[in-house]
């Protein structure tokens, strides 16, 4: 989901490739016992579809994306400590009146200030959670680095340091456990396999390809998969990363309202 800071490089070739290469899982060795000890239900099971969008996907028609079968979006709200997408006030509010659980995610940037700065970055603009039945968690997007060095230049126990310390404030200041979305060749290299957040924060794993395939280490399971990052749905021009959410709607309601 790389999308903008000072300079949008998310419509770039290289960008796209990058990430195209990190999420379709062609960035790691996989036997096929690997991807069959990682993965949990089958994808077919999964039928609570979903989307995830910002600017780039312009004017969003969000009762025909409703229309269409899409159940729930997450919307970009905000990156590093300095930027907003333009266009998140439009699709928070429109995808809620159309019917779309919906939930903000920020796009990391570790070496720009620290975890607490940009949680409560997010947290004031557009991060904030209610009990309404359409409002989810906010997500971490916490991934390759589209500006420089993929880790961000930080070791791995200094990375985990800072993803503690956004998670640590965001869950103080809305009550909520963020989800957390990132690669599992991304958590390997640049958070040593670490093990620590999954016991609560909900994994939406980004892998471009028929199955989910290796979660992150200690990851028991996902709940949310990006599959595609050019699926088409009605109601949106061009293309839009597409999603499963792995469970009923009922159970996104419940993660939703926090039940």
């Amino acid at each position: 989901m790389t999308e903008t800071f000072s300079t949008d490089l998310s419509g770039s070739r290289r960008t796209r490739w990058l990430r195209r290469l990190l999420a379709s899982g062609t960035a790691l060795a996989m036997t096929t016992a690997a991807l069959v000890a990682g993965t949990t239900a089958p994808a077919q099971a999964a039928t609570v579809a979903g989307i995830d969008v910002s600017h780039w996907q312009g004017t969003i028609n969000w009762a025909s994306v409703r229309n269409s079968g899409v159940e729930f979006a997450y919307i970009k709200a905000t990156e590093g400590t300095s930027y907003r997408d333009p266009r998140f006030n439009t699709n928070y509010v429109g995808a809620y009146n159309a019917g779309v659980i919906r939930g903000a995610y920020h796009f990391a940037l570790p070496d720009r200030s620290s975890g607490a700065v940009q949680a409560n970055y997010l947290a004031s603009n557009g991060g904030a959670w209610s009990a309404d039945s359409r409002t989810l968690p906010a997500a971490l997007d916490i991934e390759h680095n589209p500006y420089g060095a993929m880790c961000y230049g930080k070791s791995q126990s200094a990375m985990r340091t800072w993803i503690n310390d956004f998670l640590a404030t965001y869950r103080s200041r809305t009550g909520r456990y963020a989800v957390i979305y990132t690669t599992t060749s991304w958590w390997t290299s640049c958070t040593g396999n670490w093990t620590g957040p999954w016991g609560n924060h909900p994994l939406w794993i980004a892998r471009w390809a028929s199955a989910p395939g290796t979660l992150p280490a200690g990851a028991p399971y996902w709940s949310f998969w990006q599959y595609t990052a050019t699926g088409r749905v009605s109601g949106v021009s061009g293309d839009v990363d597409r999603n499963h959410w792995n469970g009923t709607r009922a159970r996104l309601i419940a993660l939703a309202n926090n039940t």
